[in-house]
């Protein structure tokens, strides 16, 4: 079997402090915006029987306190869904009110070793005062890791990191790690997860994201990495994800493409099982996975689809 892990990274957004929007309107619509954040999603993995990863970011309780944090897990743990840890820097240092003129830097590979781990300890405990159990999986914000990043994490005691993705090599993905590497490695002392890539054309890598695939393009991945027997299976979606930029209605291509996920995986269980990082699976590491191919006609559809999102989905009222 392919065990897939099916993480949503799930964070308060930095667009909506910067608006200066109230806290609670900033929970809502980085949460659940337009009903099909977080709570939707739990729905559809529950209504499937799917498990899931939600990478949480608890910087934002350097301005708001681990209660804001603690509105965020809630759900998600009385769901029964695993929390590990996410974490984007640029809270560090923030205030409320303040239209994010104060941050910290924006990208985790910025700062030396002894300021990361520094920042993961805080963030980790953080995540704990909110009631989660201890994290052993983390993600950068926006992929954000390097060789120092995975030092740090082991010296906390991790076991996985999923910061590794190919598209976004070497920066601000820059682990000493081929683009290309998709299936589980260890690491300097953890297993890396990387996202799954497929080639979009050939020498140029897409990662597995709701808002980056197509249905087609996810389906075709999914089988691939079950025909070849990969590994594993890294997927990557975002608690805002499924609506508008806004947070205030919902994008119809991208609400579709997450259900259908949903029902492709939930088909698939019998070689493709969702999986916990909590459970520590049993992972074939060091294997030469190979991202899925190039099809010119696939990928066509996919831009075309691409268009219409942004064009008119993005701008629903």
């Amino acid at each position: 079997m392919t065990p897939v892990f099916l993480t949503v990274d799930t964070e308060l957004m930095w667009r909506h402090h910067a608006a200066r929007l109230p806290l609670a309107e900033q929970v809502a619509r980085s949460i659940d915006p337009a009903g099909v954040g977080v709570g939707y999603q739990l729905r559809m993995l529950a209504e499937h029987g799917l498990k899931a990863c939600f990478f949480v970011d608890p910087m934002p309780a350097a301005v708001h306190s681990v209660d804001v944090v603690k509105r965020i897990v809630d759900p998600i743990l009385v769901a029964g869904q695993e929390v590990q840890l996410h974490l984007h820097p640029n809270w560090q240092g923030a205030a409320a009110g303040d239209g994010g003129a104060a941050h910290g830097v924006f990208e985790l590979v910025d700062l030396p070793r002894p300021e990361q781990q520094a920042l993961l300890a805080q963030a980790a405990e953080w995540l704990v005062a909110a009631g989660c159990e201890a994290p052993v999986a983390f993600r950068a914000g926006s992929y954000a890791a390097n060789d120092d990043t995975i030092d740090a994490l082991a010296a906390l005691g991790f076991t996985y990191d999923s910061s590794h993705n190919g598209s976004a090599h070497p920066w601000p993905s820059g682990l000493s790690l081929s683009a290309t590497q998709i299936a589980p490695v260890s690491h300097r002392g953890l297993i890396e997860c990387p996202v799954t890539l497929i080639e979009e054309a050939p020498g140029r890598l897409r990662h597995f994201q709701i808002c980056a695939l197509s249905v087609a393009e996810m389906r075709a991945a999914l089988d691939h990495a079950a025909a070849a027997d990969h590994a594993a299976v890294t997927i990557v979606s975002h608690g805002f994800e499924l609506a508008t930029r806004s947070g205030t209605s919902a994008n119809a291509v991208h609400v579709r493409r997450f259900e259908a996920l949903c029902a492709m995986l939930a088909e698939r269980r019998a070689v493709l099982p969702t999986a916990w990082y909590r459970d520590r699976p049993a992972l074939r590491l060091e294997q030469n996975d190979r991202p899925l191919g190039a099809d010119r006609l696939r990928t066509a559809r996919r831009r075309a689809e691409q268009l219409w999102s942004n064009l008119v989905a993005e701008r629903a009222a």
